[in-house]
C-alpha cells in the first residue's frame, strides 16, 4: 500500500480548517490541522509533510513568523509554503510572504479547483522523493552487501539489481511525466525547480546503478545525497 502524504493546514479560525479540509478532502491524503503557528510546529517535529498550507493573519505568532521558523530548521526547512491571506495586500506584503520562504501566496477568498491543483503539484513531487529515497536505500543495502542476513541477502546479485532497474525506471517514468505537465501548465517556479532537482536526484542513482553492472568497472559507486 502506497503511504499517504500529510498536508499541514494552519488557521486560527476552524471555519477556515473546514473549508480547506473540504476543498483539499478529493486528493485523498492526510491532512493536519494546526490552530495557530505554535502547533504547526510542534507538528512538525514529529511528521513529514509535502506541503504547507499558511494564514497569514493569526493571534501572537502570523504566518510570516511561523515560516521563519519552519524554514532555520533543518529538518522543515525544504517544505513548500503556500501563504493564504485576506488581507488586500500590496506589493510589499507580497514581497515579505516570499522572503519568509513561501512558494506561493494565495488570497482569500481563493478559487478551490486552483488551490486544489497548485497543492497537487507539492504532493506530487512529494511522493516521487519518497519513491527515490526508498531505491537509494535498496542501492545502499546491494552496495553493503545485502544488509541484514535473511532471505533477501540469498538473492542473486544480477536479480536484485535487475529489480532495482525495473523500480528506478517506474519513478523516472513518473518524473518525466510530472515535468511535462508541469512544462505544459506553465506552473510555479518553485514547483519546476523542485521537479528539476528532482530529476537530478535520478540521474544520479541511475549512474551509481548501472556502475554496478558486470563488466562496467570495479563496482564502485556514489549515491546522490
Amino acid at each position: 500500500m502506497v503511504q499517504k502524504a500529510k498536508i499541514l493546514l494552519v488557521d486560527d479560525r476552524p471555519e477556515n480548517l473546514l473549508a480547506l479540509e473540504a476543498i483539499l478532502s478529493a486528493l485523498d491524503q492526510t491532512l493536519v490541522r494546526a490552530s495557530s503557528g505554535e502547533e504547526a510546529l510542534k507538528a512538525l517535529l514529529t511528521d513529514d509533510f509535502a506541503v504547507i498550507l499558511l494564514d497569514v493573519q493569526m493571534p501572537g505568532m502570523d504566518g510570516f513568523e511561523t515560516a521563519a521558523h519552519i524554514k532555520r530548521r533543518e529538518r522543515t526547512r525544504d517544505i513548500p509554503i503556500i501563504f493564504l491571506t485576506a488581507i488586500n495586500h500590496g506589493p510589499h506584503h507580497t514581497f515579505r510572504g516570499y522572503a519568509a520562504g513561501a512558494v506561493d501566496y494565495i488570497s482569500k477568498p481563493f478559487d478551490p479547483w486552483v488551490l486544489r491543483a497548485k497543492v497537487s503539484v507539492f504532493v506530487e513531487l512529494y511522493m516521487k522523493n519518497c519513491q527515490l529515497r526508498e531505491q537509494a536505500a535498496l542501492l545502499r543495502l546491494q552496495l553493503e552487501g545485502g544488509g541484514h542476513p535473511g532471505a533477501d541477502q540469498e538473492k542473486e546479485p544480477a536479480g536484485l539489481l535487475a529489480e532495482l532497474s525495473a523500480r528506478l525506471a517506474a519513478v523516472e517514468e513518473q518524473a518525466e511525466a510530472l515535468s511535462k505537465q508541469l512544462d505544459d501548465e506553465s506552473a510555479d517556479a518553485a514547483a519546476v525547480a523542485t521537479a528539476a532537482h528532482l530529476e537530478r536526484k535520478l540521474t544520479g542513482l541511475r549512474r551509481a546503478l548501472d556502475a554496478l553492472e558486470p563488466g562496467t568497472g570495479s563496482g564502485t559507486a556514489v549515491l546522490p545525497s
